[in-house]
Order: structure tokens, then C-alpha cells, then sequence
């Protein structure tokens, strides 16, 4: 018993190395700031070497944390305790959703680091971004996909986080300079839910004449369009949390809505759908379904964190959508969907990627889709047994080599489909763009 409290107490001592948590900052706000209007330079200078040291500290802990468990290899979570400082902050919005995918990441973490278990050692720091604030107005119109991650990424790089977890449909295809993206996990349902008000109507088709169907997504309304061209249907911006447009729809603000199917199952709300549709009917959002884990470029620490959350089916498919996403220079504007499975190769027991994609006009007046694979060489197995797989070794071909043949079979078929589609569409979407601003998320900045 006596050996089990000093192996406790040692590691409670290596784990303290964090600031205080934020809420203590807020109410000594004020004090510390008077204090610091009157230090001198070298209580400054002091300062700012002190809080480099609990850093590094951290930095250490965390490297310590990772190189232990990598060497007892997974194991059960030993008994929580307490610690006084977190060693692991994870940003994140505030959304419901968005904080059950923090919650997730957390508790993956202390599965696969004991140390972590104790409570304390993780902190999740809720970040409010602009497109949290601004919820009257279509995304394509206050500026894109990237509103939804900037100040998290911020956050990240000024050292306020360790970690930041994200909706990968969410983050541009370019990263700001300082961070990377090592992690994204197991990824759930890739499907669309449709979920329908007062007219029961069982699915898009059987909804009224001239019906109103909520939804912010212009890839969403552009397929139920081209669909359902006689039906007269109205597509109407729809943002908020998932719980507010579920309270919309049943207010009657509108007919019916479309939610990501991932969404619903991890808000435990999957009794509010009335169909998921099929990918036949409905391709998904680039990455949907996939929740993607970014840290400061360097920070080897956190990377070894979550090299070992990391699953690598899901990053080489995710990977590929978005180079397909990225050959198409698409945005928020852009009505465009992607997704990339493993699937049996044409040899018996091999392997292959296929990717399905299309770009279309926001009306559904015309729809461009492209289809193509890539078979992986070498490889053995079942999709269902490397999907389930943690190490992700696709069989024998190692996970790099798949990625990089994923990302090129994205840019293969972006490069495909703007071929197919013609200027026509292409200029006409560019043209809607600028109407929009000059503000394309998935550009990087000029300065």
C-alpha cells in the first residue's frame, strides 16, 4: 500500500507543470495587471522566465508520459488523483458537439496514458470563434470555413493550448504557418440525416410541394435540387448548434432539415432521425465524420501524444478529400462533396482506395461527378479489419505510402472533374465567389 502512494505522489509531482487554470487568471485579472504597471524591467524579464520554465516543464511531462507508455504499450488506466496543474490543454469550441469531440479526445488520452487519468492532468479550454458569433448569415458570406478554427488556432499558437481538436470539415485546406495535424481519429458515419417536422414525410422526396428545407450547406441543397427538381422546394439558411435547429424544425420554422449523421451519434440524438440517407442519394462533405487533432509544429511532446491517437485509415482518407478539395480550389461557396473509402482490390485479399466526388451549381442545374482508385500494391486483409485496426498498417503497406497515394488520388481526380465540368460552371462559381468578397478559406494568406 505504502509503495503505491509514493509511485502516486511522484508522479502528481511530475505532472505539476502548468499555470493556473484559466479561471484563476480571470479573477486575479485586474491586480495583476496594477502590479505589472508598476514592475520594473527585470520583475519582467523574471516573469517572462518563469513562465518559459513551467513550459518547458510541461513540455518535458508530456515527452516523460508519451515515452512511458510507448514502452509498457497500452494498458488500463491506474486510479485517479489529483493533480494542481494541467499538463495537457485542449481547445476547442463551445458548441455541444464540439465539446463531445473534446470529451472524446480527453478520454482517449487517459485510456492511453495512465498519467493522464489523474484529475487535473487535462484541461479543455472552450474558445469562441466568429463563426460561433455570427449565426444570421450563410458562411459563404462572413468568410468561410476558416471562422470556425482561427481562434483556436491562435490559441494554439500563442501557447494558451497544447492541443486543438476540430471538425475536419471545418479546417481550410491549408494550415497557418506554426501548426500542423498529425491526428485524426477513428471516423464515424459519413452520412447525411434527414429529419423531418410536422409532415412526417419519411423522406426528401415525399415532402410537400413547395416545401422548406433548412440547411446552411449549399453541397446539401444543390443535390436535394437536382434530385427533386419538380417538387418546388425552398432551401433556406439554417445555422446554429445542432440542438437549435432541431428546436427550429419543431417550432415549424421550417419543413425539414439535413444534419450530419456523425453529429447526431455523438450528441446521442439518432432517435430525431427519420432517414439516413444513402450515399447513393447524397455524397458527404469533404472529411465529414472525422474529428482531426492539431498542435504547434515542433512541439514533439504533443505530437508523440497523438502519433499514438492517430488512426491512419482515417488520415490517408481524409487526406485524400481534401487534395480533391483543394485541386478544386473549392470554399464555403462551393458546392462540392468528396469521400474516399478502402475497399477490396482487384486481386482477391488486396486492397484499394476509391474516392467519389462531384461539384455542382447551388441550384442543381448541373452536377459534375467523378469516380476513380487506386489500388495498393503489396497489401493484405479486409477493409473492415484495417479500418479496425489500430496500427493501420493497410496489410502490410505502410500507412505514409498510403497517404501520399491517397492525396494523389485526390489531386488526380480534382484535376479530372475541373476537366469534365468546363469553364462554364467553373466561371460561374469563381464569379459567385467574388460577389461574395475576395475571401477564399482554403487559399493561404497573402501576409
Amino acid at each position: 500500500m505504502g509503495g503505491g502512494t509514493t509511485t502516486t505522489k511522484m508522479r502528481a509531482r511530475r505532472l505539476q507543470a502548468r499555470p493556473a487554470a484559466a479561471a484563476s487568471h480571470v479573477r486575479c485579472e485586474g491586480n495583476v495587471r496594477g502590479f505589472a504597471h508598476r514592475a520594473s524591467s527585470t520583475t519582467t524579464a523574471a516573469s517572462s522566465t518563469t513562465a518559459s520554465s513551467r513550459h518547458a516543464r510541461t513540455h518535458r511531462a508530456r515527452l516523460q508520459i508519451a515515452a512511458s507508455a510507448s514502452a509498457a504499450g497500452d494498458g488500463p488506466a491506474g486510479a485517479a488523483t489529483s493533480v494542481a496543474q494541467a499538463v495537457v490543454k485542449i481547445g476547442t469550441r463551445g458548441s455541444p458537439l464540439a465539446l463531445a469531440q473534446a470529451y472524446l479526445t480527453r478520454d482517449l488520452l487517459k485510456r492511453t496514458f495512465p498519467e493522464l487519468a489523474e484529475s487535473g492532468a487535462i484541461e479543455i479550454k472552450i474558445i469562441k470563434t466568429t463563426g460561433d458569433k455570427v449565426l444570421s448569415q450563410p458562411l459563404a458570406d462572413i468568410g468561410g470555413k476558416g471562422l470556425f478554427t482561427k481562434e483556436i488556432d491562435e490559441a494554439l499558437l500563442d501557447g494558451r493550448v497544447d492541443i486543438a481538436v476540430h471538425s475536419m470539415k471545418d479546417v481550410p485546406t491549408y494550415l497557418p504557418p506554426g501548426t500542423v495535424l498529425p491526428c485524426t481519429l477513428p471516423r464515424e458515419d459519413v452520412r447525411d440525416a434527414f429529419i423531418t417536422g410536422p409532415s412526417g414525410a419519411p423522406t426528401v422526396g415525399d415532402l410537400p410541394q413547395d416545401a422548406v428545407v433548412g440547411s446552411a450547406s449549399l453541397r446539401r441543397r444543390a443535390q436535394i435540387l437536382a434530385q427533386h427538381p419538380s417538387k418546388g422546394f425552398r432551401v433556406v439558411n439554417f445555422r446554429g448548434n445542432v440542438q437549435s435547429r432541431l428546436r427550429k424544425l419543431g417550432e415549424g420554422e421550417v419543413d425539414a432539415t439535413l444534419l450530419a449523421y456523425a453529429g447526431l451519434k455523438r450528441l446521442g440524438l439518432t432517435d430525431k432521425i427519420t432517414r439516413v440517407i444513402p450515399l447513393e442519394e447524397m455524397l458527404p462533405a469533404v472529411a465529414q465524420g472525422a474529428i482531426g487533432i492539431a498542435c504547434r509544429e515542433g512541439d514533439d511532446a504533443s505530437a508523440a501524444l497523438l502519433a499514438r491517437l492517430n488512426h491512419p485509415p482515417t488520415y490517408a482518407a481524409v487526406a485524400c478529400e481534401r487534395a480533391f478539395l483543394a485541386a478544386l480550389d473549392g470554399s464555403c461557396r462551393t458546392p462540392i462533396a468528396g469521400h474516399c473509402q478502402v475497399v477490396n482490390g482487384e486481386a482477391e485479399g488486396t486492397l484499394a482506395l476509391q474516392f467519389d466526388g462531384l461539384v455542382a451549381h447551388p441550384d442543381g442545374l448541373k452536377i459534375h461527378r467523378v469516380a476513380k482508385g487506386v489500388a495498393l500494391p503489396n497489401t493484405r486483409g479486409t477493409p473492415e479489419a484495417v479500418v479496425e485496426a489500430r496500427e493501420g498498417d493497410f496489410g502490410g503497406l505502410g500507412a505514409a505510402a498510403v497517404v501520399e497515394a491517397a492525396a494523389r488520388l485526390g489531386r488526380e481526380a480534382g484535376e479530372e472533374l475541373k476537366a469534365d465540368a468546363g469553364s462554364d460552371l467553373l466561371d460561374f462559381l469563381a464569379a459567385g465567389e467574388e460577389q461574395g468578397g475576395d475571401f477564399n478559406p482554403n487559399q493561404a494568406p497573402s501576409a
